[in-house]
């Protein structure tokens, strides 16, 4: 009378068996799911941090800005901008090449690249800073910028910042960058966005004198 009851049993263990063995399957499944979801997210984190890291410390410090006067048909005016640059602390290395100005002035707005103007290739020496002439080849024009360096921190790096001790000069045309063949009128403002390639931004307002009597053409002047 009990064989019945030993059969049903058996049947009913193997059928516990197959689901504890399914659900021990899913729960593997599931932690390597959760395992290699955690460790996409963990990189995913990594990767924007330092990325955040890179867009506050891989930039450019200026250390000062001084201009150049031009004297032109209308009067005196700032037609070059020449700021003194380094490494922010902390940064990495940063190069000219990859770096873009932002030149917002009260009629101009220009993105600025690098054009290398130096007639060497340690970068002591500058070339023409004027508008473009294409006869010679050389000379800037209204979406460029230039550099030379003061100290390159005794290596040949140049147009690479890669130590403190790094200190080169940019130079804008502003006459070229506004296209009027004089520069920015006194008591003008321009405001330059310095963005390295990782994203790592200086901001810098310039408002030129409200007069330049007294000064020449080519005179230098402080902003």
């Amino acid at each position: 009378m009990f064989e019945n009851i030993t059969e049903d049993r058996g049947q009913v263990g193997i059928g516990t068996l197959i689901v504890f063995i399914a659900m021990v399957l899913v729960a593997a499944i599931a932690a390597g799911v959760l395992v290699n979801t955690a460790g996409f997210l963990q990189a995913t984190a990594q990767d924007a941090g330092q990325e955040s890291v890179d867009k506050v410390t891989n930039r450019l410090d200026v250390v000062s800005v001084h201009g150049m006067v031009n004297e032109s048909g209308s009067g005196l005016a700032v037609d070059s901008i020449n700021l003194t640059v380094r490494l922010a602390a902390g940064s990495g290395s940063v190069s000219l090449e990859d770096t873009s100005i932002k030149y917002l002035s009260d009629e101009t707005a220009q993105n600025l690249v690098y054009k290398n103007e130096t007639s060497d290739a340690a970068g002591d020496t500058l070339r023409s800073v004027g508008a473009y002439n294409a006869t010679l080849d050389e000379g800037l024009n209204a979406t460029e910028f230039t550099a030379h360096k003061l100290d390159d921190g005794g290596d040949t790096s140049f147009p690479v910042l890669n130590n403190q001790a790094d200190r080169y000069e940019i130079i804008i045309n502003a006459s070229v960058v506004e296209e009027n063949g004089a520069g920015i009128s006194t008591g003008e403002s321009v405001k330059l966005e310095i963005t390295s390639r990782s994203g790592g931004s200086t901001q810098v307002i310039l408002t030129m004198p409200q007069q330049l009597a007294g000064k020449q053409d080519d005179n230098p002047v402080a902003l």
